[in-house]
């Protein structure tokens, strides 16, 4: 076993780039193709109800100039059937409307549902560092509300988009047969309005962009407060807390309001324009009407055919705002899906880890953080041209001063990240060459604060390999000599541990966490010094449970104690980004280096 220095090598870039492609709405629906669904039948149908609605205005038409006022006095029998008739229509339309409105929800619910769960994978698919990047409350928020506010548009604004685009396709026809004079004067009362549409979307976009923005920051907010309540009152940092939380609600709020601003005003220009379209209709219908243009019973069906053209316009005003908001949601989402996974699964064309413990080099290996510095400038490499080799079986334990890189290396271990610079081989295979589950199956962390699923003590060990039983969770606490303890809990193995196991004490955590480690069986083990936060009295029962665990495997530890380091066939010293001894506790202790030092801390603190 050894380890050497080698030179440090120019550090590789690491970034990340989304392209939003040329249509946002699109890419969408192609993402989830399942929105789209038996669309040609929906917009058929649609098309069909658009054509039922006018039915009302020409029965009014011929009600009033073939009935009323037909010559030789008022035709009863025509009158009765023209009603009638019309009744028939509005009733079949009806019911088209509400097949419409069905296949609308069926499809976009099964659309949505790909979108959630393709953004959810995706999520989990991008490395630790990628997810860092950005708080986890408005990562969750892309996941979440955005589609949900995505779900909305399509639901309901959806609905109204085909309904109203057929409507008033139909409407303005019929207005230019009626009468093409006051169907022209229509349109040209509209067209300011429609020429002014595109700057005022444009400006709605941008603010409802800063709204789904703005949401994020106040999820993230008030996500990590009751996370950290305790910290937060231990600190008496609640009113220091309240004021971040409030001035996100805060900058949210402004953010919405100013986007409501712009909903009014272009609601306010289109209800102005219908107004103006009634009395210029009413005044022109007159006119018409002196001069013999137009009859009263045409007149009358122009009325109302007007209505049909101004409902679903300010329909349309209002949808293409909610759809502002949707494409602002869709963008959101798009961005997380866009975002390339760095540590990808090679899948088919990548290899199983070969069976048995595993062997670790580390050859040439540099890595730096993505990002930049507080001066702007590229973040300098956590590691440099590191070299490492540990036999299989092996126990090792990683010390070294805070920020010296030692996480960094068991990352690099476990591929939680790439190297910029070399490779990392397990057992021979460089670990880029590895098939997802293999490694992850094979090679088990077990975190310094053991991650506990509000559940069960059974479910939270089970969740250490697929298929495992109740009977098989026991198993593995009992090998690990932990029988007595769980059976000393209130309901014994089907005692629940809360929210982040909050029931338990952090030992007991840790002690279920080993369980599940152990149940997966792994040949690989990279622990955050697991009994670093434990009870003298839970430590005994810890390291027990611990020697079972590691019995056969190979083991790396990041080592926060003595004792730890002490029980290590070896113990690797990481300083400033490099291996700077390699040997075991006794021989560093003498060798007077850093590893020295750090030996005379602990023992000066347990005096």
């Amino acid at each position: 076993m050894s380890a050497t220095t080698a030179p440090p090598r120019a550090p590789g870039a690491i970034g990340a780039s989304t392209g939003a492609g040329t249509s946002t709405l699109r890419r969408a629906l192609a993402i989830s193709p399942e929105t789209t669904t038996g669309l040609g039948l929906t917009l058929a149908l649609a098309a069909v109800t658009a054509l039922g609605r006018v039915v009302v205005p020409l029965a009014v038409q011929q009600t009033v100039d073939e009935g009323l006022l037909a010559e030789g006095g008022v035709d009863t029998a025509r009158v009765a059937l023209t009603t009638a008739g019309a009744a028939l229509v509005v009733l079949l339309t009806g019911l088209l409307s509400y097949r419409v409105t069905v296949r609308v929800f069926r499809a976009t619910e099964a659309g949505l549902a790909t979108l959630r769960a393709k953004a959810f994978d995706h999520v989990h698919r991008l490395a630790v560092l990628t997810q860092n990047s950005e708080r986890r409350g408005a990562l969750v928020s892309r996941v979440t509300s955005d589609v949900d506010t995505i779900s909305t548009f399509l639901q309901t604004g959806g609905i109204v988009l085909l309904l109203s685009l057929g409507q008033l396709g139909v409407a303005v026809t019929l207005m230019l047969v009626l009468s093409w004079q006051l169907g022209l004067l229509v349109l040209a009362c509209y067209l300011p309005l429609v020429l002014a549409m595109r700057p005022l979307q444009r400006r709605a976009a941008r603010r409802y962009a800063g709204v789904r923005e703005r949401y994020g920051d106040v999820l993230a907010a008030v996500s990590e407060s009751v996370v950290g309540a305790d910290t937060i009152r231990a600190h008496a940092a609640s009113a220091r807390t309240w004021r971040r939380v409030d001035g996100a609600v805060q900058d949210h709020r402004r953010s919405a309001v100013r986007a409501q601003v712009a909903t009014a005003t272009t609601s306010a220009l289109g209800l102005a324009t219908t107004g103006l379209v009634l009395v210029a209709v009413v005044v022109g219908g007159t006119l018409l009407g002196l001069d013999g243009g137009i009859t009263l019973g045409r007149l009358l069906a122009f009325v109302f055919i007007v209505n049909l053209v101004t409902q679903p316009f300010l329909a349309l005003t209002e949808v293409l705002n909610e759809l502002q908001n949707a494409l602002a949601g869709w963008r959101r989402v798009l961005g997380v899906l866009d975002t390339p996974v760095s540590v990808a699964d090679p899948g088919d064309d990548g290899v199983d880890l070969p069976p048995g413990p595993v062997a670790v080099d580390v050859e040439g290996v540099t890595f730096r953080y993505p990002g930049v510095d507080e001066a702007g400038r590229e973040r300098a490499p956590v590691l440099r041209g590191v070299d490492l080799h540990v036999e299989a079986g092996a126990r090792v334990a990683v010390v070294g001063e805070t920020g010296s890189g030692k996480t960094t290396l068991t990352r690099l271990v476990t591929r939680l990240v790439d190297p910029d610079e070399g490779r990392v081989l397990l057992s021979g295979v460089d670990a880029r060459r590895l098939r997802e589950a293999s490694l992850h199956r094979r090679v088990v962390v077990v975190p310094q604060e053991g991650f506990l699923f509000d559940t069960t003590v059974g479910e939270n060990v089970r969740f250490g390999r697929q298929g495992a039983t109740t009977a098989d969770a026991r198993r593995a606490l009992d090998e690990l000599g932990l029988g007595d303890w769980v059976d000393a809990l209130p309901a014994g193995i089907e005692t629940e541990v809360g929210q982040l196991g909050e029931r338990l004490s952090a030992g007991e955590r840790q002690l279920v966490a080993l369980a599940r480690a152990h149940l997966a069986g792994p040949d690989l083990l990279v622990l955050d010094e697991a009994t670093s936060s434990v009870d003298p009295a839970t430590e005994v029962r810890l390291q027990r449970a611990l020697a079972g665990l590691l019995l056969g495997r190979t083991s790396v530890a990041i080592a926060h104690r003595l004792s730890t380091a002490e029980a290590a066939d070896l113990v690797v010293v990481v300083d400033d980004g490099r291996i700077v001894e390699v040997g075991t506790s006794e021989e560093l202790a003498r060798a007077g280096g850093p590893y020295a030092r750090l030996h005379d801390a602990w023992t000066a603190q347990h005096r």
